[in-house]
């Protein structure tokens, strides 16, 4: 359960979104929550890739190559 408080503007377009549609409030406030998450989970995700490939140890294409036994 989560309570917000919203300014009034925003409260009054709800309601009226909610009444005009025949939806409740929070169906509303979850799908912006949901579209909103999104691109911040993204770019953590992201971010925290990144940090992990810088952090990795790099090898050189040649000994990989030549640990698989790839000829060039």
């Amino acid at each position: 359960m989560l309570a917000v408080r919203l300014p009034e503007d925003i409260e009054e377009r709800l309601d009226r979104l909610a009444k005009s549609t025949g939806r409740p409030k929070s169906f509303y406030v979850r799908e912006a929550l949901s579209e909103y998450l999104a691109d911040p989970e993204d770019f953590y995700l992201a971010e925290k890739r990144m940090r992990s490939y810088r952090a990795a140890k790099a090898i050189p294409l040649d000994d990989l190559m030549r640990e698989h036994g790839v000829d060039h």
